[in-house]
């Protein structure tokens, strides 16, 4: 019975990295993911449930079933107050809820084990792999000689004709005729921040990159079902 069980988590992963890399390709060439994705990885999530409910019950798993809609819930009110990065993130982490409740096993895999429901996992994941940016803008930044702190953790120097084609944050503002950083995207157009530089005859200002929080989802997902829990691992290893 534990193989037909692993064959399911085995199904559920694939199906996870076919919607979930689809949804980053997607989400890097236009910031968008299709809506229909996340409608049938929920769908193909709860087929799941019922044929791995037909085949063996839920046994001592039936409180994680309960967590669905709780996750659900709780996914909706974090991008509500814009903890997370955008609607798709927040819809694919309401689908993973439904297609990935429980730990799943494939064949000894995941390596480490985890009490808590399994989209939080992939959630937390997602998480500690997007606060690998920083160090890999310091180290890029350390490379170029832009040892500018703590801009260097934040971004790169970029000019400003390139930055209005790419898909950038300006960390700088001109406030009171003086160059300023900023910690968070403002609600002033970008075109105006860069031509507000301009006029201070500025050609080069710090960007930010407008990384897809679909791609550190991806990556969750993948090191949930192969390594764990890794923030359970990394407490394990402090403690």
């Amino acid at each position: 019975m534990s193989d037909y069980l692993s064959f399911l988590d085995l199904g559920r992963f694939i199906v996870g990295v076919i919607i979930l890399s689809y949804a980053s390709y997607t989400d890097i060439k236009t910031r968008r993911a299709p809506n229909i994705l996340w409608i049938i990885m929920g769908t193909i999530g709860c087929v799941f449930l019922v044929i791995q409910y037909l085949l063996t019950g839920f046994s001592n798993q039936l409180m994680y079933l309960v967590f669905i809609p709780i996750m659900i819930f709780l996914m909706y009110v974090l991008f509500q107050l814009g903890l997370i990065f955008g609607g798709a993130d927040a819809k694919a982490l309401m689908a993973l809820a439904i297609l990935v409740p429980i730990l799943p096993t494939i064949f000894g895999f995941p390596l480490a084990f985890s009490f808590m429901p399994y989209s939080w996992v992939i959630f937390s994941n997602s998480v500690v792999l997007f606060l690998v940016l920083p160090v890999s803008l310091f180290i890029y930044n350390m490379i170029k000689g832009n040892r500018i702190f703590p801009q260097c953790f934040l971004g790169y120097p970029l000019n400003l004709e390139e930055a209005k084609h790419r898909f950038v944050w300006p960390l700088e503002r001109i406030i009171a005729g003086k160059r300023k950083i900023s910690y968070k995207p403002s609600s002033v157009d970008e075109l105006e921040i860069y031509g507000s530089f301009e006029k201070a005859g500025i050609k080069e200002i710090w960007v930010t990159p407008k990384v897809p929080f679909m791609i550190p989802l991806l990556a969750g997902f993948i090191t949930a079902f192969i390594v764990g829990d890794i923030l359970t691992i990394i407490i394990g290893i402090f403690l």
